[in-house]
């Protein structure tokens, strides 16, 4: 199976609470569970150091909405990108969310995740 074979709805089933989590965990600054749906090679590059010091420093990272809004997506290769218009609740603007999904052992795990 290729996850650029699924529909948009079957995707978003997927994306959405992965979005929803990473929001959650960024804003209460839980690494772990931040962490917990990336695939391998994307928990080895997420280094734990790096990622606690977004946490700490970063108006960003923290007080994310927990509203969103999709946008649409790209497929391409073997990954899917899911973009949102991500807020934040101290921080006036818009930024773009971009979650990239694909699949590892057969189960949808996160490869990428920014916000713009």
């Amino acid at each position: 199976m290729n996850i650029i074979n699924l529909s948009d709805e079957e995707i978003l089933e997927v994306a959405n609470p992965f979005w929803d989590d990473l929001v959650k965990y960024s804003n209460n600054k839980n690494y772990g569970a931040f962490t917990r749906n990336f695939s391998h090679d994307m928990k080895l590059a997420a280094n734990e150091i790096e990622i606690g010091k977004q946490f700490a420093k970063s108006e960003l990272t923290k007080n994310l909405s927990k509203d969103r809004e999709y946008l649409g997506m790209i497929r391409r290769g073997e990954h899917v990108t899911v973009l949102f218009k991500q807020t934040n609740l101290k921080k006036p603007g818009e930024w773009l969310g971009r979650l990239v999904l694909g699949l590892e052992n057969e189960e949808i795990k996160i490869f990428g995740a920014t916000l713009f």
